[in-house]
Formats: C-alpha cells, structure tokens, sequence
C-alpha cells in the first residue's frame, strides 16, 4: 500500500507541473521474478520513477517504454524474458529464471478513472479491493488496461465488461487472492488490494518511538495511544498519523478493528495495559502483542480469569507475548525490528524462519488459469 500511495502522490504533482505519466504494471509472470503482478512504477515524461516492477534491472529499459507510450498515447506491452543469462537482447542481462509482461499505460489527466484514479479510489478506503487490469499477450494487439475496481459495497467499471469478468471480481474478492485468468481471447489481471497494515500502539515511552518510525517507513496507519499527556504528543511522534490521550478504558474508541490491524502494549504501566487488554479481548484483532516477559502474560490472564473472563484457545492465536521474533534483540531499535517482522510474519501467514528453510518458493504466485 504504501508504494500505490508514493504513486498517487506522485501522480498528484505531476498533474500539478503539468507532465505526461504512464504506469508500468506487472500484469503477469511466468516463472521466478523479483516482482509479482499488480507492481507499478509512474513515469513522468522527463524521467522521473516512482514505484518499481523489478529489483532494478528492468527500470531502465521500461522508463524508455514508457516514454515511448507517452509519445504515442497508446497502450503498450512489453516481455521481458529472463531466462537466457546470455541473451543481450533487452541489453540488460538479467538471468532471473523468469518472464515478466509489463503494461505500459499512458495517463490522461482529464480522465476521472484513468488507472492512477482508480488506485486513488481504493486507497481512500479501509476496505478490500479488486483492481482489474486486461491485456492481450500479444504485443501488437490492442490493450485495454486498468479498466476498473470493485469492493464489497462499490464497483467502478470504465464501461460495459461481460458478467464473468464482475463474477471473478467477487470471486477474488472472496478469496483474499490476485489471479491471472485468460478471458475469451485476452487475459486479465485480478489484483487483491488490501488496505494499509494499522498498528496502534498503546504506549508512548521512548521505546515506541523507534517501533513507529519503522512502520511508517512500510507505510502503515500508525496510531499512538497513552493516558500521559507529556508523553503523548506530536512532537515525539511525528510519523504518526494519529495520537491520543485517552484512558485504557477507550483505547477501543480511537479506533476500529479491522483484519489488517495490529495493536501492542508497552505502556511499562500494568494496569493501563491489562485494562487495555481486556478491551481488546472484545474484539476480532488478529495480532495482539503484549511486551514483557511470560509472567506477566500469565499474570494477566489469571487476574481476567478471577473476573470470570476466560481466555479460549482461538483467542490465544491471536496473542503475541512476549511480542516479537526471536532475532536476539536486546536495544529499542532491535526490539522495534523484532515486532514490525513479526507482524508482517503474522499477517503474510509465515513463520519467520531464515528463507533457505523453506522448501517452496518465496513468493506465493497469483492463480494463472483459462476461463475456456
């Protein structure tokens, strides 16, 4: 999320200086790739990125790609294959195993849902979404690109699309997973967005300055909640995007839960943060991270028991204490960098072990499949 929002801020002040854009969008790959579909990079007409579809290796070629579908206000696109690490082709040499599509869409300014609008749309909700990118695998058909964008109370289609392109829609939408489907004689890209990651933090001490800087490097919501006014402010925290001086009783009213949202205690103040906890036990939060040792876990959880609050075993999945990965961490930056990999661990569904563990790939590929 945070790189669709460095494009649409970027498109803002493009739009402002008056310059040509196009985006490049991964549509679909085939084999391994640095990228997935649905990676854009903007392009301005004097060579300006933001955004990446590749680890580097492709920018360079796909800027003048670009530039040349701005020249020509056409959509265009572009194969790169990168299998051969002796094909001098491309000029590149990239040798990554793999066949990347790229799309490149010249934008119209005038056009209230030109591609970059449509990801605007999307970002200004905390709401899943589905963005719909069609193409043609061959180069010199017609492209149609970014054509529209559903959730589950809205869609936006830039015009009339056969009922089983909307049907995947709401399929994807359903599964929580991008897909690459062929379609009559095109294929498409269902990109799955999820809003921002949302970390509150109840707590306000030094140690959660370094925790909110990182997270908002990732470009996540960050919200910073304590009942101590000194603590609490602005000029502590001027990453956050919101910061409240609230009692643990109304930590729930500063916020609304939702499945991209995590929340860690470490007010160093037991009862605000068991009276915290108990709050949160009220809700559907799927990362509740508590700091301190084990004790003091146990030592909540017994206090909530001899209130009759009972703690069942598919809450507990939900709890993280002590928070954060095993990494050694010791200092507040360490530990800052333990919590923020445990939560994108927790909400990627992975485990955290060291990538040469793992028997599959990296990255889980969008579905590629034929509707005929």
């Amino acid at each position: 999320m945070k790189e669709l929002n460095d494009i649409v801020q970027a498109y803002d002040k493009a739009v402002i200086q008056n310059k040509q854009v196009a985006l490049a969008t991964v549509v679909k790959v085939e084999g391994s790739s640095y990228r997935r579909p649905g990676a854009r990079m903007l392009v301005t007409e004097d060579g300006g990125i933001t955004g990446a579809i590749s680890g580097g290796c492709l920018e360079g070629d796909a800027l003048r790609k670009a530039q040349f579908a701005m020249f020509e206000q056409k959509n265009k696109l572009e194969i790169y294959d990168t299998t051969d690490e002796e094909d001098h082709k491309l000029g590149v040499q990239l040798g990554c195993n793999g066949i990347a599509y790229i799309l490149f869409e010249p934008l119209n300014k005038d056009d209230a849902n030109n591609p970059v609008m449509l990801l605007k749309k999307i970002a200004q909700q905390r709401k899943d979404a589905v963005l719909v990118t069609v193409f043609n695998e061959s180069k010199t058909a017609e492209q149609k690109g970014t054509c529209c964008w559903i959730n589950d109370t809205e869609s936006l289609f830039a015009d009339a699309v056969p009922e089983a392109l909307e049907k995947e829609c709401r399929a994807v939408l359903s599964e929580k997973s991008s897909a690459v489907k062929d379609h009559n004689e095109q294929t498409v890209l269902y990109q799955f967005i999820p809003p921002a990651r949302q970390l509150v933090l109840v707590g306000a001490g030094n140690d959660v300055q370094p925790l909110v800087d990182m997270a908002a490097l990732l470009g996540w919501n960050i919200i910073v909640a304590d009942g101590r006014p000194a603590y609490a402010t602005q000029q502590r925290f001027p990453k956050a995007d919101k910061i409240s001086l609230i009692k643990p009783a109304d930590v729930l009213s500063i916020v609304a839960i939702d499945e991209q949202t995590a929340v860690v205690l470490m007010t160093h103040n037991y009862n605000y943060d068991l009276m915290a906890f108990e709050q949160l036990l009220n809700t559907n939060c799927k990362y509740i991270g508590v700091l301190g040792p084990k004790k003091r876990i146990f030592k909540m959880m017994d206090e909530l028991n001899e209130k009759g609050i009972v703690i069942g075993n598919e809450k507990m999945q939900n709890i993280y204490s002590p928070v954060g990965l095993d990494i050694g961490a010791e200092t507040s930056e360490e530990i800052a960098l333990s919590i923020i990999a445990e939560i994108k661990a927790v909400f990627s569904k992975r485990h955290g072990s060291s990538l040469k563990e793992r028997a599959t790939t990296i990255h889980e590929r969008p579905l590629i499949s034929s509707n005929e």
